[in-house]
């Protein structure tokens, strides 16, 4: 689907403004409300736009100790990334995993309740069968930039 300045200004702004109503949106775009919708409803149909939501902030919820980790694996075959991927899917206090290259495995990021909470998670992993030959907590002192939902066109310049 090839994309246009005015499908990427909606992308970009419903990006940020989920609830925008429609004709605010079709303003900001300089289109009548009509073809503003039917693009939208075209950017959804295409997958592009797969749904809207909130973004919530934890942190007014329920106080969270940050927690990013390191993790090297003891093996390196699909049927131990496959298990240990599957204990991060299964780990609520896990809330970002990537698997990296350059001699760690995965990048993890914990929010535990407190420092003694993530320790004891970490600890059920490496008595358990979780593979871990190795792992470096690194505490979150503060929060420089934190990732928004937003989307911006120079993305796919």
């Amino acid at each position: 689907m090839k994309l246009d300045r005015y499908d990427l200004k909606i992308l970009e702004i419903l990006s940020r403004d989920g609830r925008i109503t429609k004709s605010k949106l079709a303003e900001a775009i300089n289109l009548s409300v009509s073809p503003c919708w039917e693009r939208v409803r075209r950017l959804e149909k295409a997958g592009i736009i797969e749904g809207y939501s909130a973004r919530i902030n934890p942190e007014a919820l329920v106080k969270r100790t940050p927690v990013w980790v390191q993790i090297e694996l003891k093996q390196h075959n699909a049927e131990s990334f496959a298990r240990f991927e599957a204990l991060v899917h299964a780990t609520p206090e896990v809330t970002e995993c990537v698997a990296v290259g350059g001699g760690v495995d995965y990048l993890i990021k914990v929010e535990a309740d407190s420092i003694d909470a993530y320790q004891r998670l970490i600890d059920r992993w490496l008595t358990g069968d979780a593979g871990i030959e190795r792992y470096f907590t690194y505490i979150v002192t503060k929060t420089v930039k934190r990732p928004l939902a937003g989307f911006e066109p120079r993305d796919f310049a």
